[in-house]
């Protein structure tokens, strides 16, 4: 069932969804299973997927030469979806992105994802990677989420890369994209970001998720903003459980979000790691069931592997 199903299903109760991360490589699925399964009580109602793109590391040799070595530390999206939904009858949402892949190799997973009967995707254009000081694109890649949405249009109505393909049979994805209530990093004003996320629905996106937050007046009046300049798609919150006091300067810098003061105080006045778990629970518990209230269409958590502070919080607020 498609993304936008589920929310038109749901009689105005906000659904409960997760996002999770690909296990390191060498690692089993299992992990996979042990953060889900806590949560299931909570009858999520799609959980996605995270890509990682391709990165490169320099192997020296006994010559002194240094060999380029492409490594991918996390694996497995399109494999982990099709568990997912085989095992628990939950849909799954790969996430798709722009870098490390040409066309042809975005068309070929797109396919395999048909195939498996995967009809959500997420489209991003994704980060750039630690030796890049800004975002290159793949040499015959796409270089803008709104590039990718783009070629999943063209899939959805049945134009491939090849243009003389015989019987072909279109995809039928539900395409989500991401939305930034502080506003994208790299955009010089919420205004300019706007126009881009406004031109990415009116080629095809169907719902947004945010990028975390911790304010909820932030997300609302985001949701505001969307509004006003003819954004009318479901826009869902994505929340984070704050857990450690490092994550006060490294979320920040990662994601380009702000904590509020209230919230930095309250971790700072915490002495042991305990407490300060316990103070961003109690923060996640409060920010979320304010959203509920508010009827949000659903509320989306980033486990980042991790079901333990999630589940304290849905059980509070679901």
């Amino acid at each position: 069932m498609k993304v936008t199903e589920h929310l038109k299903n749901s009689n105005g109760k906000p659904l409960f969804s997760i996002e999770i991360l690909p296990p390191l490589k060498g690692r089993s699925i299992s992990a996979i299973y042990n953060a889900i399964d806590p949560l299931l009580e909570f009858k999520p109602s799609f959980i996605d997927v995270t890509y990682h793109r391709e990165e490169y590391i320099y192997k020296k040799h006994p010559s002194g030469l240094m060999e380029k070595k492409s490594v991918r530390k996390r694996p497995g999206t399109v494999g982990i979806c099709a568990a997912i939904m085989n095992k628990y009858k939950i849909d799954a949402v790969p996430h798709i992105i722009c870098g490390g892949f040409s066309k042809d190799e975005t068309e070929n997973a797109l396919i395999d994802l048909s195939f498996l009967g995967i009809d959500n995707v997420l489209l991003l254009r994704g980060d750039s990677i630690k030796s890049e000081g800004a975002f290159v694109p793949e040499p015959h890649g796409n270089a803008y989420a709104t590039d990718l949405i783009q070629q999943v249009v063209e899939m959805n109505k049945g134009n491939f890369l090849e243009e003389e393909l015989a019987d072909v049979e279109p995809t039928n994805f539900c395409i989500g994209v991401s939305g930034y209530p502080e506003k994208h990093f790299e955009a010089p004003s919420l205004k300019t970001d706007l126009k881009y996320l406004k031109m990415k629905v009116d080629m095809g996106a169907e719902y947004i998720v945010t990028q975390m937050f911790f304010d909820n007046s932030k997300y609302f009046a985001f949701v505001d903003a969307c509004r006003e300049v003819g954004i009318n798609v479901p826009i869902i919150p994505g929340i984070k459980v704050l857990t450690t006091k490092r994550q006060l300067t490294v979320l920040p810098s990662t994601f380009h979000i702000d904590i509020p003061e209230d919230l930095e105080d309250l971790l700072e006045k915490a002495d042991t790691p305990d407490k300060i778990k316990e103070a961003g629970i109690e923060w996640a518990i409060h920010q979320c069931s304010e959203l509920y209230k508010a009827n949000v269409p659903c509320i989306h958590f980033y486990t980042m592997g991790s079901s333990t502070t999630c589940k304290r919080v849905a059980e509070k607020v679901f």
